[in-house]
């Protein structure tokens, strides 16, 4: 990015920013980014703070996982509990590593050490950690069993495991099995090769991806036409920009390489739209228009021809049907067809499913994710039961943005239910989406449960700005890391 680009994007942003009275440190101030942030370095003490009360209420409390979930749920109970008993059950030992990070790997922006971290440098003061993974759940008589075959007894339950890729679910990549993102996904790269089909949804995967780009864009380059296919899935999604944002970021370094013009971008999303909120749809398609992507909505991919590179999708669509005289319109009939797409280089976003313990025990709903209250975040049978995360089934909020507003409204409800109190704290739905559209750029979908833009800053949230980029790849990463792990945040 050039000196220039920058200018002309200051300009622009203080030029918005003037119209509101406000100076760029003054936006940096109310979005909660200091200097020190943006250039990279964050302690405790500098990072975002709210007041806590220190609560004398007992009990004994289990969480199961130790990502960024659990580990900051764990660390703000500590700092609301004078003589807290907190176990954290969780197995994989780089299980706080920063998933967000995985986008700008698999565009060669990072690197995998940029985003490994280690779960025992966060485990907070005074709480027990079992390396070891809850299978078995005895909600009725608050038990649960560990595969080590360890029965572990609780007062209180929160449920921060996360969710599983279900890449054995696409056809010609059985093999793969479910993964989890961080952790040994030899198994999936194993099934994926070395023939132009990757995943950013893993840490290893994304480094794939980032290999797998060099060598299309490479292909591109040389003036052969080169298909670039990014796929969408029909679950519920773990950031569900992360498709679109590997797609911009694709389309940056092929121009970086003169290689755009050999190069066709499609992507293929299950539903009928870009985003669930409207503005942020338009903005896409526009973006979409501009740089000359192609796009088919209601596509889902369900196999692969790993030997002759062709994705299939159930593409589906509806037709008007015979007349209904009771109903005084016409009938709509669903149609769907198998599609066959060739292709060189195809992204795969995985379905996304809970993990089986959760979904086949009493405490998973049929479609397998916790059923919580989605303000209180309080199961709906078993009270003294929670959930948050990507395991928690509330509308929207598969983000670790979503997790920084729900651990906080957790923590204040589960210590009014352990002192007998009402639950008054409530998720509003918040949702945060760093939209990256190109080396540079971010348009910050923030949301939430009314389907309208809520922004943080005072400027238009339709609108892709490098100072975004600089919160992207500067300051997200050290606010959680040493802001939300430490419970502060």
């Amino acid at each position: 990015m050039d000196n220039k680009y920058i200018d002309n994007m200051l300009v622009q942003m203080d030029k918005d920013l003037s119209s509101k009275g406000m100076s760029r440190r003054d936006a940096m101030k109310l979005a909660g980014v200091s200097a020190t942030l943006l250039m990279g370095g964050a302690t405790n003490a500098s990072a975002s703070t709210e007041a806590t009360t220190t609560s004398k209420a007992k009990g004994k409390i289990v969480i199961v996982g130790g990502g960024l979930a659990g580990m900051s749920t764990a660390a703000r109970l500590t700092l609301n509990l004078k003589n807290p008993d907190i176990t954290v059950i969780e197995p994989e030992k780089l299980s706080v590593s920063y998933q967000p990070g995985q986008t700008l790997i698999g565009a060669g922006i990072w690197d995998e050490d940029d985003i490994a971290y280690n779960r025992d440098d966060f485990v907070p003061d005074g709480v027990k950690l079992i390396e070891d993974r809850a299978i078995a759940f005895d909600p009725m008589n608050n038990k649960l069993t560990t595969a080590k075959g360890q029965v572990i007894s609780y007062d209180y339950l929160i449920v921060a495991t996360g969710l599983q890729l279900n890449f054995e679910a696409i056809k010609g990549l059985e093999s793969a099995g479910r993964a989890y993102s961080s952790g040994d996904n030899s198994k999936l790269l194993k099934a994926l090769g070395d023939n132009g089909i990757c995943s950013i949804y893993t840490a290893q995967g994304a480094t794939k991806t980032w290999e797998q780009m060099q060598k299309y864009i490479a292909q591109a380059k040389s003036g052969k036409k080169t298909k670039f296919i990014f796929t969408d899935t029909n679950t519920p999604i773990k950031c569900g920009g992360a498709p679109k944002k590997i797609m911009y970021l694709t389309n940056s370094r092929l121009k970086e390489e003169g290689a755009r013009k050999n190069a066709q971008l499609v992507f293929y999303p299950n539903g009928g739209k870009m985003f669930g909120v409207p503005e942020y749809h338009d903005a896409i398609v526009e973006q979409f228009k501009r740089e000359g992507f192609e796009w088919h909505y209601r596509h889902n991919l369900v196999e692969v021809d790993v030997e002759n590179k062709i994705a299939v999708f159930d593409s589906k669509w509806q037709e008007k049907g015979p007349w209904d005289p009771m109903m005084k319109d016409f009938e709509v009939i669903a149609k769907h067809e198998k599609l066959r797409v060739p292709y060189d280089f195809l992204h795969v976003t995985p379905p996304q499913i809970a993990p089986r313990e959760i979904g086949e025990s009493d405490i998973g709903s049929a479609a397998g994710w916790v059923p919580v209250n989605k303000e209180t975040l309080q199961h709906i049978k078993f009270k003294n039961i929670f959930a948050i995360g990507d395991i928690a089934q509330v509308p929207m909020g598969k983000t670790g943005g979503s997790v920084r507003k729900q651990y906080k409204v957790l923590v204040k409800n589960l210590v009014a239910l352990m002192e007998g109190k009402k639950l008054t704290a409530k998720y509003e739905g918040y949702t945060v989406c760093p939209l990256i559209t190109g080396i540079g750029t971010v348009m910050l979908a923030e949301f939430d449960w009314t389907v309208k833009p809520t922004p943080s800053f005072p400027l238009d949230p339709l609108v892709e700005r490098w100072i975004f980029w600089l919160m992207k790849v500067y300051a997200l990463k050290p606010m959680t890391m040493y802001g939300m792990l430490s419970g502060k945040a």
